[in-house]
């Protein structure tokens, strides 16, 4: 039924999915998440969870969301801040995806009710997948380490560490990691303490790695500038989507 979808849309012959705002709460925080529901809709069809980068839920998540619609999957992306939390500029992102990197109980939980939206919209709760991006890669691999209810992870551009006082526990998620082999963000210790983990952990994981490419790869608001350590590679973003395609295969069809 995709590969259909994949058809018309190539032919012009399907309008883009449209994004839907999703109000829903953790406690008295309320959250504003956004749904993209298939045009085609197939009941029970597969649904990919969005962790938003840094900033939000901003211009590329979205984007995001309504491929993945024309694509026939059932697509969320999740709000972790919540509303009278969201950054004005850079530092206040980095203090405050700095904070649920540290609390990644408060992170988690908010990724599981972001997944509880998805599946709500109509996903199929035995065939969800997680994606991210920057800040929201790490979350990806928190719901893997957290064991939440998904068949796979996936990471763009995201970061690797975690506590190393953190106890190791199995992971049953599959889990792909899309990185920039220049990216200056992610040190080698951290990428070396990240590849341990996974062979601790038993965890069926996969790291690609794309030449030339630094952190925020798929993000054209990035700009072209390799030297600022963030930047646009379209060569790393198109090969990065079309492993995620082959990884949504294997974990859903």
């Amino acid at each position: 039924m995709k590969h259909l979808f994949l058809f018309l849309t190539l032919l012009g012959l399907t309008a883009q999915a449209q994004l839907k705002p999703v109000a829903y709460n953790d406690g008295a925080q309320k959250l504003n998440g956004m749904a993209a529901i298939p045009k085609q809709r197939v009941k029970q069809a597969p649904g990919v969870l969005i962790l938003p980068a840094w900033r939000g839920i901003g211009d590329h998540e979205k984007e995001v969301a309504k491929k993945l619609a024309d694509l026939g999957y059932f697509a969320f992306i999740a709000d972790i801040y919540g509303e009278g939390h969201y950054p004005k500029d850079n530092a206040e992102a980095g203090k405050m995806a700095g904070q649920y990197k540290t609390d990644v109980v408060a992170y988690q939980k908010r990724i599981q009710l972001a997944l509880n939206q998805l599946v709500a919209s109509g996903a199929n709760k035995e065939k969800i997948v997680v994606i991210g991006y920057c800040f929201g890669g790490t979350g990806a691999l928190e719901a893997a380490r957290a064991g939440l209810p998904v068949q796979g992870v996936v990471s763009f551009h995201g970061g690797l560490g975690r506590d190393a006082t953190r106890k190791i526990a199995p992971i049953k998620t599959k889990i792909l990691v899309c990185h920039g082999a220049d990216d200056p963000h992610v040190s080698p210790e951290e990428i070396a303490s990240f590849q341990q983990e996974m062979k601790q952990a038993k965890a069926d994981w996969q790291m690609v790695y794309y030449a030339n490419a630094v952190h925020a790869f798929t993000e054209p608001a990035a700009g072209n500038d390799n030297s600022k350590g963030a930047a646009y590679n379209e060569k790393a973003d198109k090969r990065s989507w079309e492993h995620f395609m082959d990884f949504l295969k294997e974990m859903l069809e």
